[in-house]
């Protein structure tokens, strides 16, 4: 549908990373908040970041004809539930890291009992931020839209989505597992709340049920997709352009597509993921081309 521009990709993400850090340095609460949790809430939100789960529910926004002001609230509670995400995902009793984007884990700058504090208020301040018309520009929408933005958020945060895809992937181990086991951790630990991105974003300006089933088709395979390239990046990536350790996950005996299939068929996997979320947007116009190039950016992404 669209070629590959890498010259407009780099300059629309570096734009949208520039409107996300600016609305989160407007969200993020900063009064009446205990100075040591403060830190790092902000260390962990301003800690470099692709920001690609708000970029992808401003894009589908604006693949279904919506405005960027009106979804930068959904697009920064996400923001705030991915990085909370990372902030458990790297303490000693999940996958023990100790650098995070070049820099130290959340853990070993203020401690875990800091880090745990810190993620739970991050997950907790996006259902604020969503919930509070009055700040956020949600006044003018229904409450039916309103609450399904919140349900599909939270159902992709929980249980049903990275929760228990967390807890698949740590009860899983390496040993007897298939790759249906495999898929669905990845759909629920990383694809869940990629798929919540871009329904979010056309929820927000009540797109017909046709678009949302695209993009939700989109999300579900971008999900699996980003997943795999993170699987791979961790055999053959470069430590300093990825600001953290590879080799981690053999070290631990992670399931993963490079240990299950081998590099060689993870990788073919990876381009039938990207080749059916682009196809998934066959019928959309120009306006989709951002989540188009993203998807190419995803499987050729060195970090």
């Amino acid at each position: 549908m669209f070629e590959n521009d890498d010259g407009f990709l780099k300059a629309y993400l570096e734009d949208r990373q520039k409107i996300v850090e600016e609305a989160l340095q407007h969200y993020l609460p900063a009064d009446d908040i205990p100075p040591k949790i403060y830190e790092a809430v902000r260390y962990s939100v301003f800690n470099g970041g692709k920001r690609i789960r708000p970029i992808l529910c401003m894009a589908a926004a604006e693949a279904v004809g919506g405005d960027l002001a009106s979804a930068m609230p959904v697009a920064c509670a996400l923001e705030l539930i991915h990085t909370y995400s990372l902030i458990h995902d790297d303490l000693p009793a999940m996958d023990d890291d100790d650098f995070r984007r070049g820099k130290s884990t959340c853990h070993k700058v203020f401690g875990e009992d800091i880090a745990i504090l810190a993620g739970d208020a991050l997950l907790t301040e996006a259902f604020v931020l969503l919930s509070r018309a009055e700040k956020v520009r949600l006044s003018g929408f229904s409450a039916e839209r309103r609450l399904a933005i919140i349900q599909e958020i939270s159902y992709a945060a929980g249980i049903g989505g990275m929760v228990g895809g967390q807890a698949l992937d740590v009860l899983s181990g390496n040993s007897g597992a298939d790759e249906n086991t495999l898929r669905e951790i990845h759909r629920r630990k990383t694809g869940a709340l990629i798929v919540a991105a871009v329904k979010s974003g056309a929820f927000i300006f009540n797109a017909g049920k046709d678009k949302i089933q695209a993009l939700a088709e989109y999300g579900i395979n971008l999900g699996l997709a980003f997943q795999i390239a993170d699987d791979i990046l961790n055999v053959e990536g470069d430590r300093e352009l990825m600001g953290k350790e590879t080799g981690s996950d053999a070290a631990r005996n992670k399931l993963t597509y490079p240990s299950l299939l081998g590099m060689e068929l993870a990788k073919e996997k990876l381009a039938r993921y990207i080749d059916a979320a682009v196809a998934s947007l066959a019928g959309f116009d120009e306006r989709a081309m951002p989540l188009v190039v993203i998807a190419r950016y995803i499987m050729e992404r060195k970090s």
